[in-house]
């Protein structure tokens, strides 16, 4: 599938920390892809770049076939960006911001913003200064997706809705993907994610540890529960991330599990209750980042 985003061994140094390093990921077109990692994990870094708010120091970034630093002005009117925490002009009313942000955009702008507004049920004549968070964070959306953007970037973009807007919202996300936009999404909320994201990436300390589309994770990390009275070789099994036993039964989180050692983990006397089943997003979220920070 043809690439949205294209990030090839990007690296960032800040003073005394190091952001991203020699990152690389395929964002597909169409796809919603979701970032995920522990705070200082490198999104931040990531998208700042992709938005051509600072230039790698090493690698590059490319949307749309552009680079994301060289083409930043060009790419401006095809890329929607939500940050987590925006800023705007707060003596403007909810209509103002709009009219004021239509001068930079193209034909259409200002009344698609109105209608996004109307849905968000915002009062066009509001000061922002007078806005509830999620007043406010609407005003972002709305902003955003005025554009009609190729490649919508999200920070957080549910922090501070209510539940109803935020399904509606991740509702409208799944409609703008099905008319093949690309979304890049960074958010806690790992639950949500789920429900709507096609691809998931997940980074640590600037890495990638493991990225996949949603429907493979279910092949790539697998949990295994079983009955036994010696403590199984799980090494033989695959990569394990987390292991326990509970009473005379003992369960490991396995990545990329080694299937044939596991048909004859089985059939093997003295195994009983053998189960295997899948684990959710965010059953993965923990079990990578603990053994992360078991291995550190």
């Amino acid at each position: 599938m043809q690439a949205a985003i294209e990030i090839h061994k990007v690296s960032k140094t800040y003073p005394g920390k190091i952001a991203l390093d020699s990152l690389s990921l395929s964002v597909p077109a169409g796809s919603i892809f979701a970032l995920l990692g522990d705070n200082g994990a490198g999104k931040s870094t990531t998208i700042r770049i992709l938005n051509g708010l600072t230039p790698p120091d090493t690698g590059y970034a490319r949307i749309l076939g552009h680079d994301a630093w060289k083409d930043a002005a060009l790419l401006r009117r095809r890329i929607g960006y939500v940050p987590e925490r925006p800023k705007f002009y707060d003596w403007m009313t909810v209509q103002q911001i709009g009219w004021f942000t239509s001068g930079f955009q193209g034909d259409g702008y200002q009344d698609r913003y109105l209608s996004l507004i109307k849905q968000f049920l915002l009062e066009p004549g509001a000061r922002l200064s007078v806005l509830s968070k999620g007043q406010y964070a609407k005003v972002g959306l709305a902003l955003a997706l005025a554009i009609n953007p190729e490649v919508l970037i999200l920070d957080e973009p549910t922090s501070g809705l209510d539940l109803l807007v935020r399904r509606e919202f991740l509702a409208s996300m799944v409609r703008l993907a099905g008319e093949g936009r690309t979304i890049l999404i960074c958010s806690h909320q790992v639950a949500e994610i789920e429900r709507i994201a096609s691809h998931v990436a997940f980074l640590h300390a600037g890495t990638v540890l493991l990225t996949a589309p949603l429907e493979d994770l279910r092949s790539l990390l697998l949990r295994v529960r079983l009955r036994c009275e010696a403590r199984p070789n799980g090494a033989l099994l695959g990569t394990v991330l987390q292991e326990q036993r509970v009473g005379g039964k003992w369960q490991m989180i396995l990545r990329e599990p080694n299937r044939p050692a596991l048909d004859r983990l089985r059939s093997t006397a003295g195994i009983h209750d053998y189960e295997e089943a899948p684990l959710a997003l965010e059953e993965i979220y923990c079990a990578l980042f603990a053994r992360e920070a078991n291995a550190s």
